[in-house]
């Protein structure tokens, strides 16, 4: 079938420029938001007398025929249309003739690929908030099973103080909540604007009802400046940031899950179903899954900074520059539809090692602080106390021992203070038990945090 706007052309458009102004190769799995669409406007005509009675209800039956006929296989989505939009168009035209024709009375493709876009990113945005909170709840519950696993909390990745595992994955569960929280808020945005009726950037001169069409397509409002309506692409921006802060987040997990279970750390065992092996070493256990993710999140940053060069030198309105929305939005889509089951799913079956956290968490004067501490409670400022902490780190380091290890003699020689009660103010499990302000890794803290990711997880559950 010849061009919808091949009237104002004398020649045909050249084949390898024709494939190369198709999008219907990436676009065409929106055919249900441009069928959606596509309802909703025809009968907004009808009822605005704009199309006949008649005509309304043979353009809503033959989408609906076009709809069951493509999720059947019937209708293959293989076409040389230049878009999903003129697939459809075309084809309701071919079944119901001229009624088909009169579909696009009052809006543009302009207007229209903005629509179906901001519907399915809509939809996908739901998509995305149900496999974070499946990976939310995978970390939840491996940090429910350790909760008194003492392990080493690192800053500069030195050994820095004692926590817990549960205390330190939980972390991640918040960064993910607010990832869910970044996107759900991006959805709402994006459902607050409905474009169509902007046609292609000056509305149009027809009696249009666009607040129907806004409403019933699930919108909260309509685009109150039609070019903004149709050359507005923030939404896309905002979610692609979304993403690329949700897969940073991944990737730094991805990142300690690699150190932890190498032979260094040992302080984790990943699952055989999601580590490979090596063609020539024979030994090896690689943590592939969690090294894809680290290495996936250079590309959605990647789909960031593409659509963001895209819109940078545009003027107003549409441009066909604009075309190159859809495939890093669908690109950072699928990647995130491939990372975060995976890795839900490795966090959900690796092995943690208690022993192996606790001995690392025993060596490197994790208690040095406490230490202090202990002297402060007793009266001495706690400057005074850091200093004579970090000497008696200098004589263990020189003895070869822990802090744990120094007579009370040793200790009295730097300060009076020390008593028989030091040893158990120092113990690893006191210094982390008694870290009980707000947020802090005690046993009470800890389950709070995970009282309140439940009562996030269940709110938001369907």
């Amino acid at each position: 079938m010849g061009k919808m706007w091949a009237g104002r052309f004398k020649s045909a458009l050249d084949k390898q420029a024709d494939d190369f102004n198709s999008s219907f190769h990436f676009d065409n799995r929106m055919y249900k938001q441009d069928i959606s669409g596509s309802v909703m406007h025809a009968k907004m005509l009808g009822d605005k007398k704009i199309i006949t009675e008649e005509e309304k209800s043979e353009i809503i039956k033959g989408l609906s025929g076009i709809l069951s006929d493509i999720e059947s296989g019937a209708l293959p989505l293989e076409s040389d249309a230049e878009d999903i939009h003129m697939f459809i168009e075309e084809e309701l035209t071919k079944r119901i003739g001229d009624p088909g024709k009169r579909l696009h009375t009052a809006r543009s493709r302009n207007d229209q690929v903005a629509l179906d876009i901001r519907m399915y990113m809509a939809n996908e945005c739901e998509e995305i908030g149900g496999l974070i909170l499946k990976l939310i709840t995978a970390i939840t519950d491996k940090a429910k099973e350790n909760v008194n696993t003492i392990m080493p909390g690192y800053t500069h990745l030195q050994r820095a103080q004692p926590i817990t595992f549960a205390h330190h994955i939980l972390t991640y569960a918040f960064m993910l909540k607010r990832d869910f929280e970044r996107i759900a808020d991006a959805e709402k945005r994006m459902l607050s604007q409905c474009p169509i009726g902007s046609c292609a950037l000056a509305g149009t001169t027809y009696d249009t009802d666009r607040y129907f069409e806004a409403e019933h397509l699930g919108f909260t409002d309509i685009s109150l400046n039609s070019i903004d309506g149709v050359s507005d692409r923030d939404f896309c921006l905002e979610l692609l940031s979304a993403f690329s802060i949700l897969m940073m987040h991944l990737s730094r997990f991805s990142e300690e899950i690699i150190l932890w279970s190498s032979w260094e750390f040992k302080f984790i065992e990943l699952d055989d179903s999601y580590t490979t092996g090596s063609s020539i070493m024979p030994q090896k256990k690689n943590p592939d899954m969690a090294e894809l993710v680290r290495g996936k999140t250079g590309r959605v940053y990647g789909d960031l900074m593409a659509l963001l060069t895209t819109l940078k030198g545009l003027p107003l309105a549409y441009n066909k520059d604009m075309q190159e929305d859809k495939e890093p939005v669908f690109d950072a889509l699928d990647t995130l539809h491939q990372c975060i089951p995976v890795f839900a799913a490795m966090v959900g079956t690796m092995t943690v090692l208690p022993q192996n956290m606790r001995a690392a968490a025993s060596k490197g004067f994790l208690n040095a602080t406490d230490c202090a501490d202990y002297l402060t409670k007793k009266g001495m400022p706690f400057r005074d106390a850091y200093k004579i902490s970090g000497k008696l780190v200098y004589l263990c380091t020189e003895k070869n021992c822990t802090l744990e290890d120094l007579s009370l003699t040793e200790l009295k020689k730097l300060s009076p203070l020390f008593a028989p009660d030091v040893y158990e103010a120092i113990r690893l499990d006191t210094c982390v038990c008694q870290r009980k302000s707000y947020g802090g890794p005690a046993v009470e803290q800890t389950a709070m945090q995970i009282a309140a990711m439940e009562r996030f997880i269940a709110a938001h559950t369907k």
